[in-house]
């Protein structure tokens, strides 16, 4: 079933988190909670270190025309 209408709320700690529990089941409303996943422990270190070579000027410019030639 696709919902028309989709609202997300951003509770700022447990107790927002039941009383927004608790107005959606006195309306009948239906819900879930969704479950944040952590991003790769990896991948956030080869972000990271993306990152610091970019502040360090470690980086390299590819010409872009050199790529897609005919």
């Amino acid at each position: 079933m696709k919902a028309d209408n989709l609202v997300i709320f951003h509770p700022s700690n447990k107790e927002e988190l039941e009383a927004l529990k608790a107005f959606a089941k006195a309306l009948k409303i239906k819900f879930e909670i969704a479950k944040e996943k952590e991003y790769d422990k990896g991948f956030v270190e080869k972000i990271q270190e993306s990152r610091k070579q970019v502040k360090e000027g470690k980086t390299v410019q590819i010409d872009l025309a050199e790529i897609w030639k005919d």
